[in-house]
């Protein structure tokens, strides 16, 4: 190869992308883009809500723009504190502790409480997990299981053929089709068998549960000494930034044992200021939560009438399969014409390879937002 061409390698890599339609392209939208959003993860519409964007300025006047160094030296502050304390207690959990993103806490979470770094033993995952469960499992460097999708049977048979330690690991709604894990079983597997159990609750935190405490709180899990959850403060908190929820004496492990958090530097105060603000409207306003599952169902109920195969939704996700990537790509772009912005998932980043369109609820959505936005989509629809 010619000195010159170091990276030729990547023009034939994006031609066989192109070729099977799975080229990704960024889309800069405008401070006052004029879509209907139900692409992004805003679930409960506070991304832009007065009370939270004030306290992220005010955080931003007096802290500063950024956290300056990691969360060890320089990156801690009183925000961060009140939120880990904010965020344990409303989720039910002893303890608390904020990273940069939902993924690095995720990375955090799977690679300290397993391999060489953490207990050892087996990873038990969900074929369907999310990516960054899936690349902590990766850098666990510890025995992996892959299990079949929402299969409580299927970990169960998986630990009793185990010796020794265990973590199970598993969202708790399913970002590609919205679908919600089975974690009271889940968790009843784990114990026959002394393992402990991960979830990641990014799409129930919010959503689900008594006045949106997430999903680990609805099944009665929150607070037990083998549950770990890991939360997003950028979906239905309206911010940035990510967290683990557990016993004292995992968060205590974490600090000194993940290297994500170790590492990397602290979420930014006005983030941090923010997601409080965000929680204290949500303790305000418990309605919110229940108004997301409301417009879920009831988009998945209009687009299942007009005889499209959509995935009952669980939580804030309804997910519509398309013929092909192709299709799925033009029907997007169709929708987005129509006025409405929705998600448009296909290989490598759905497990199964089919691809489909992925829309979210949002609370502040109104009733007729919601019939304009299923009758877009199922006018826009491309010939199977």
């Amino acid at each position: 190869m010619p000195q010159d061409d170091a990276f030729g390698w990547i023009d034939a890599h994006h031609e066989r992308r192109l070729a099977a339609g799975l080229v990704r392209t960024l889309r800069p939208r405008a401070a006052d883009a004029p879509l209907v959003d139900l692409a992004g993860n805003d679930y409960l519409g506070l991304t832009r809500h007065p009370e939270v964007t004030e306290a992220a300025a005010a955080a931003a006047r007096q802290w500063g723009a950024g956290a300056t160094g990691s969360r060890l030296v320089t990156g801690s502050t009183a925000l961060h504190a009140r939120l880990e304390e904010e965020l344990a207690a409303f989720c039910g959990f002893e303890a608390a502790l904020v990273f940069s993103s939902g993924y690095t806490a995720n990375l955090a979470a799977v690679t300290a409480l397993a391999g060489p770094g953490g207990g050892g033993g087996l990873l038990v995952s969900d074929e369907g997990n999310h990516a960054s469960l899936i690349d902590g499992c990766r850098l666990a460097r510890a025995e992996k299981a892959i299990v079949p999708h929402a299969d409580p049977a299927a970990v169960r048979k998986t630990l009793a053929a185990h010796t020794g330690s265990a973590l199970a690991v598993t969202d708790s709604v399913f970002s590609v089709d919205g679908d919600a894990a089975p974690l009271t079983a889940l968790a009843a597997a784990c114990r026959e068998h002394g393992a402990a159990l991960l979830v990641d609750d990014a799409h129930g935190l919010g959503v689900l549960g008594e006045g949106g405490r997430g999903a680990v709180h609805a099944a009665g899990l929150a607070g037990d000494p083998d549950v770990v959850a890991t939360v997003t403060l950028s979906k239905s908190l309206g911010s940035q930034g990510g967290a683990v929820l557990g016993p004292a004496r995992v968060i205590r492990h974490l600090v000194s044992n993940a290297r994500t958090f170790i590492f990397d530097t602290g979420l930014a105060p006005a983030a941090a200021g923010a997601a409080l603000a965000a929680l204290t409207v949500l303790r305000r306003e418990p309605q919110r939560a229940a108004r997301v599952r409301e417009i879920a169902a009831e988009l998945h109920r209009r687009i299942v009438a007009a005889g499209f195969e959509a995935v009952r939704p669980d939580a804030a996700v309804v997910s519509v399969r398309a013929p092909s990537p192709e299709a799925a790509v033009r029907w997007a772009a169709d929708c987005r014409e129509a006025g409405f912005a929705v998600g448009c998932f296909r290989p490598p980043s759905v497990p199964d390879g089919v691809s489909r369109l992925r829309l979210t609820a949002r609370a502040d959505l109104s009733d007729g937002q919601v019939t304009a936005a299923a009758d877009a989509i199922v006018r826009t629809a491309p010939a199977v």
